[in-house]
């Protein structure tokens, strides 16, 4: 097994000089971040609707991103305290958000729902209409279709091989996989029920091999092969998850990665437009 401590405690794991000390309330576009508490065992959520007035949560986005990053066995948890604004210091020792919500798309439904039930003057009051929801889930990749385990090889897995076995951990790709395809799964039969299927797109290639599938491969060969991998990734036609295999397939005669990009693209554009010329009318 490789020499964990050393190559996780690197320096340019924790560099937060890009980021500064601008917190969660300063982020220009509303966001909510998923992390793991493994003290007390339990999701944090850090979301910028509540920053305002949960302090506590108004953290650096430099420990943030840290946190919601620091995957078990690949990078150290992250701990940090927050002053809230009576001065009381909270703690937070954290992992990787992947634990809480390795597909976060249902948490930001969530905080737009609360948002909308809440009456937040920023959101159309009345009933939510998730036919005015557009949701762009995109995935980190897998290497699902390989299927490098079955029940026969692990039954006889103990403690370490379940953590580590031939270059991987499959426990961890176990949950990971299993909660990035139930989300997918629900965002699917959640969109359909409300009758806007297309306002769900999900981007992700189950077929990565080798390296390309890697979480802690960051050289350059490597990464240049990813940027590679993505553009490729464009030109393939939008899938949709089979329940019965779990693996992704093609819409027939379905657009584009890239074309349904476009699409939504321009229902954001038309609408961005739409409300700077309301708010100029009623100014």
């Amino acid at each position: 097994m490789r020499n964990w401590p050393n190559t996780l405690q690197e320096p340019n794991l924790t560099q937060k000089v890009k980021l500064l000390s601008l917190r969660l309330h300063e982020t220009l576009t509303n966001i909510v971040i998923p992390t793991f508490d493994i003290k007390k065992l339990e999701p944090t959520l850090f979301s910028s609707f509540i920053a305002p007035t949960a302090s506590a949560l108004d953290a650096h986005l430099s420990d943030i991103s840290i946190a919601t990053s620091a995957a078990p066995t690949y990078l150290p948890s992250h701990y940090f305290t927050n002053q809230d604004k009576s001065g009381k210091t909270h703690q937070f020792n954290l992992i990787d958000g992947g634990v809480t919500a390795n597909n976060p798309s249902f948490i930001a439904l969530s905080e737009v729902t609360k948002q909308v039930t809440k009456k937040n003057p920023d959101f159309k009051p009345g009933p939510v209409d998730y036919t005015k929801v557009l949701v762009i889930s995109l995935g980190t990749g897998s290497n699902k279709t390989q299927q490098k385990y079955n029940a026969k090889l692990s039954a006889s897995w103990g403690p370490i091989s379940w953590i580590y076995y031939n270059g991987s951990s499959p426990i961890i790709d176990a949950f990971s996989e299993s909660s990035v395809d139930t989300v997918n799964y629900y965002n699917c039969v959640f969109f359909d029920a409300a009758g806007c299927e297309s306002n769900y797109f999900r981007i992700d290639d189950d077929t990565l091999q080798g390296d390309l599938a890697s979480v802690d491969i960051a050289t350059t060969k490597n990464l240049n092969n990813l940027v590679e991998s993505g553009k490729k990734l464009l030109k393939k036609t939008v899938t949709r998850i089979n329940l019965a295999t779990g693996l992704y397939e093609p819409i027939p005669n379905g657009p584009s990665n890239q074309e349904e990009l476009k699409r939504f693209a321009k229902l954001l554009s038309d609408e961005r437009r739409l409300r700077l010329a309301n708010a100029k009318a009623t100014a």
